[in-house]
């Protein structure tokens, strides 16, 4: 029996799920695992200062419907153990460190933000081992970023119940409205909350993002490596990582198909939550074509 068949969860939430805990080389990482027992895992990488608790439960369950879905604490994050790093390359070689502790030899990934970047240096490096890759509101490395001078304009927003608001959401109604639902959404699970553990990890994770986008890649050396079928997504009016990016992406991956959502902002699968869902099932049902 494996560790993902160790009981049954059918009936399994994000917001209910247990929280479990495996050995790995850099840490003692902290994952919500949920779904079917069988099929070819979803891992989530998240985005920047995020933990499991920041997904949105409306698409993580929905995603874990038909598929296993396992959504983690990478090193120094949340309630995992060991230190953040302040570069991608290590964040994606915790990551990596993390699937093989739990015995997974394929798995599709779903990288957010930071997570995106993560994403392409593990679909980069370990070939055999992603299937699929989605991608979502991230850059390339050499893309454009604003994280700073965003982050600021967010937290001046004192009238904002959260940060995320202004950050993920545009300034009209209907975004606002979606961004407060998503809100909700995120703050259902009462007990057994992941952690939040400051700027022992946002001070480095904002140093690694912000490098991978001032670090050029003129010949797109990273994207050229990937050979797997990716899902690009993006929103209309993304303006902490530019849209721009996933145009970038979309034309250097050998084998990628492009999405962008309108009137939305970085959280843009959270706002078209049902619309995303239904890209990432079909992309990931899909027979993979050659590239």
């Amino acid at each position: 029996m494996t560790l993902l068949d160790t009981a049954s969860r059918d009936a399994a939430t994000l917001e209910t799920t247990p929280t479990r805990y495996i050995e790995g080389r850099a840490a003692r990482f902290a994952y919500r695992r949920l779904g079917p027992s069988t099929g070819t895992p979803l891992v989530l990488l998240q985005h920047f200062s995020g933990n499991i608790d920041a997904w949105d439960p409306a698409v993580v369950n929905a995603l874990a419907a038909d598929r296993p879905v396992i959504a983690f604490d990478n090193a120094g994050v949340g309630r995992s153990t060991g230190q953040t790093p302040d570069n991608v390359e290590a964040m994606a070689r915790d990551a990596v460190d993390f699937i093989n502790s739990l015995g997974l030899s394929k798995v599709d990934l779903l990288g957010f933000s930071l997570g995106g970047c993560v994403a392409q240096q593990i679909a980069s490096e370990h070939g055999a081992l992603v299937r699929k890759l989605i991608l979502v509101g991230t850059a390339p490395k050499g893309g454009e970023e604003h994280l700073l001078m965003v982050l600021q304009q967010a937290f001046s927003q004192t009238d904002a119940p959260d940060p995320r608001l202004p950050l993920f959401f545009t300034t009209s109604d209907p975004s606002r409205s979606s961004g407060l639902a998503f809100l909700k959404r995120t703050k259902v699970r009462k007990d057994d909350r992941d952690t939040d553990n400051g700027n022992a990890v946002t001070d480095p994770q904002a140093k690694a993002l912000i490098t991978w986008c001032a670090t050029p890649d003129p010949d797109h050396e990273i994207l050229r490596a990937i050979r797997q079928p990716v899902l690009v997504v993006s929103g209309s009016h993304d303006t902490m990582l530019p849209a721009d990016n996933a145009y970038v992406m979309f034309k250097h991956l050998s084998n990628a198909q492009l999405a962008l959502y309108p009137d939305s902002g970085h959280g843009a699968l959270f706002q078209h939550h049902e619309m995303f869902v239904s890209h990432v099932r079909t992309f990931l049902d899909a027979e993979a074509i050659a590239a």
